[in-house]
């Protein structure tokens, strides 16, 4: 074995530990229910960016309020995965 491939092998083996001690997911997905059932047929229908859109009918100042810490709000479908 020359000396490329140990490093080659060390490096691979360096990438599978970092994935493997990644944290767990925290995001919420969004609920498959019939208060979001509109913007699932929508997603299925017109996609992503279409979807994405209809969040802010609800999730807004005046509607359902996001967290304080809560990034960007007009790209909810980029965090927030759909339920399988």
């Amino acid at each position: 074995m020359k000396k490329r491939d140990i490093f080659l092998l060390l490096g691979a083996a360096a990438i599978i530990a970092f994935l493997w001690m990644a944290p767990e997911e925290t995001t919420k997905r969004i609920p498959k229910n019939e208060i979001h059932q509109r913007m699932y047929d929508t997603f299925n229908t017109k996609g992503k960016k279409a979807a994405g859109e209809l969040c802010q009918e609800c999730h807004n100042a005046d509607g359902v309020p996001f967290p304080e810490d809560h990034p960007a709000k007009y790209r909810c479908l980029f965090c927030h995965k759909l339920e399988q």
